[in-house]
């Protein structure tokens, strides 16, 4: 029973994401008013868990494979993971990567055991660079489209937000098509995120303490735990970044975004690849600004910012990982 005491930073970790992820899920759709948290957490918990149920198993084999983990080493990895994600996104009010925060704390400890697996480390790492760019591609193709079809139906203008000059029967249906929709994309995007990101959680304790059955539910439900005790707040912080300073999001530009990284994290939970909500999350935002003629030097002092985050992530994790199991291992004898 004790052993599962090293459990408790897989739950951290959890928590962690289910803290940091809504906010590239809902959070345009809060920030927005369109919807209230209540009724996000709600949504976000029900297709998180759905998500991890269908398709969660296919990512939790790729991070078993990256280094062989002890109790301790897996411990040390999602603790540290965790925090350098809650730093990322608390203090600096970045939209951090889980996967990469993960990622950088496996191969850190691997290096001091001398046994990370770097085969996969192409696949992954490219993955960072691919999310943003296939969601950015995405939005592209979507946007004519919704565009067009918003237009024929006599509720919109070239932009695909509401024709001011429309009827109030027009307005009205307007309203109730696109908060539908960005209902819908924010289920899908939750249900992509617990298909994808569930191995963040409790992949390097599958195959030591816990079995499939194990790492899926005790990862979907600290995920929402971690939704329902502080995803609002920090929600509110992170989205300033990314629904505000890098792109004004309207409701129609949010639809668009989540359904773009909804999209890609999807075909990543297939593949067996967690992948960042944040990174897919800031390529369609970024898409949106770009088709709008949006940008301006405030947005590129905030997508500046969120790159760097990006980059400081998976190092800090590596270099606080090594530090820590190194200092554990060799000067306190554990292993």
């Amino acid at each position: 029973m004790l052993s599962y005491l090293w459990l408790l930073s897989g739950l951290y970790m959890g928590w962690s994401l289910g803290v940091n992820d809504p906010s590239h899920i809902f959070g345009t759709a809060y920030i927005t008013k369109m919807l209230k948290w209540k009724t996000i957490a709600i949504l976000l918990c029900v297709f998180i868990i759905l998500g991890a149920l269908l398709q969660g198993k296919y990512g939790l084999e790729t991070l078993k494979s990256i280094a062989t983990q002890t109790n301790l080493s897996a411990f040390i990895t999602a603790f540290v993971a965790a925090t350098t994600v809650l730093i990322m996104a608390g203090k600096f009010n970045l939209p951090a990567s889980t996967s990469q925060a993960m990622f950088g704390a496996i191969i850190g400890i691997g290096l001091v055991n001398h046994n990370a697996n770097f085969s996969k480390a192409p696949a992954i790492m490219s993955s960072w660079i691919l999310t943003p760019v296939g969601c950015i591609l995405i939005t592209f193709v979507l946007y004519p489209m919704f565009v067009a079809l918003f237009k024929k139906m006599g509720i919109a203008d070239n932009s695909g937000e509401m024709n001011t000059s429309a009827d109030a029967a027009h307005k009205k249906r307007y309203t109730l098509i696109l908060n539908s929709g960005v209902v819908l994309a924010g289920c899908y995007g939750a249900y992509a995120l617990g298909a994808n990101n569930l191995a963040n959680v409790t992949g390097v304790y599958y195959g030591t303490l816990l079995n499939e059955t194990g790492a899926i539910w005790i990862g979907a439900i600290s995920i929402c735990i971690g939704v329902v005790t502080y995803g609002k707040q920090i929600t509110d912080k992170v989205m300033k970044t990314v629904g505000k300073d890098l792109v004004a999001l309207t409701p129609f530009g949010s639809f668009l975004a989540v359904i773009a990284m909804a999209i890609i994290m999807q075909i990543y939970a297939v593949i067996g690849i967690p992948v960042s909500s944040a990174q897919a999350l800031v390529g369609g935002t970024l898409a949106v600004g770009i088709i709008r003629r949006q940008l301006n030097r405030k947005s590129i002092m905030a997508l500046r910012n969120t790159l760097l985050g990006w980059i400081f992530t998976p190092i800090m994790g590596c270099v606080l990982s090594f530090a820590i199991y190194y200092v554990v291992k060799n000067f306190f004898g554990f292993a």
